[in-house]
């Protein structure tokens, strides 16, 4: 399915869809949270240590009084250079930067719910340092369409009753935020990424991809705020 044809039968359907985590608007705050090199204050000592990355989050939201942080779709990160996970295989081979979520930040044990019904269509824990940790990935569809959502760095504990090809329905808890230890060792939050085609993939899909297949990549997930739709709401 061409992304164009996608973005207009999301919009169709996106006064139905149930919010993704609990958020009160008029109420709650949204910190948009830049990755990129422009953010000098994120320093090599903090993304050395993923406590006191945490605690950097932590400080940003409570200092902006928001509930969570948001951002990161089609954002060129420096932040992966912490993990050889986005690294080429081979010596000299182009790292992957570009990110292809939303990622939401927020605490521990935040409560993540399905925003339409679906079907489970794979999970697995990717425990790889800098990976997503818990993974789950829906099957959706919508006129006729098939579509995916990815849920990275859940808690552990909730794919372990999870099976493929059970059925979820709109608004049900399907994760909450997983903890360091369980999540790839990122101050807590969710990857939230929209996919068009799995390429087969299961359990996991590219969350990362090289800048040089960006426009591949990108049409195949598209922007998450279609689905969100938390962006109107981002402070400024």
């Amino acid at each position: 399915m061409e992304a164009a044809t996608f973005e207009n039968i999301i919009r169709k359907y996106q006064y139905t869809f149930h919010r993704v985590v609990d958020f009160i608007p008029g109420k709650d705050q949204l910190l948009p949270l830049d990755f990129t090199q422009q953010n000098t204050g994120l320093t090599p000592e903090i993304l050395g240590d993923e406590h006191v990355f945490s605690s950097y989050i932590q400080q940003k939201l409570k200092a902006a009084n928001s509930r969570y942080g948001i951002g990161g779709y089609a954002e060129h990160r420096t932040i992966y250079s912490i993990s050889p996970v986005f690294n080429g295989a081979q010596p000299g081979e182009e790292p992957r930067r570009l990110h292809l979520g939303v990622d939401i930040w927020g605490p521990a044990g935040t409560k993540v719910y399905a925003f339409m019904g679906g079907m489970i269509h794979s999970l697995a824990f990717n425990e790889q340092f800098g990976d997503y940790g818990a993974t789950l990935i829906l099957l959706h569809q919508l006129d006729g369409f098939p579509f995916y959502t990815l849920y990275g760095h859940l808690s552990a504990r909730d794919i372990q009753t999870l099976s493929a090809g059970q059925y979820v329905s709109i608004g049900q808890t399907i994760g909450h935020f997983g903890e360091l230890n369980e999540n790839g060792h990122w101050p807590p939050h969710l990857h939230f990424q929209i996919i068009l085609d799995m390429e087969l993939k299961e359990g996991d899909y590219p969350g990362v991809c090289k800048y040089s297949e960006r426009e591949k990549y990108l049409a195949n997930c598209p922007d998450p705020d279609l689905i969100l739709q938390l962006n109107r709401y981002l402070k400024t």
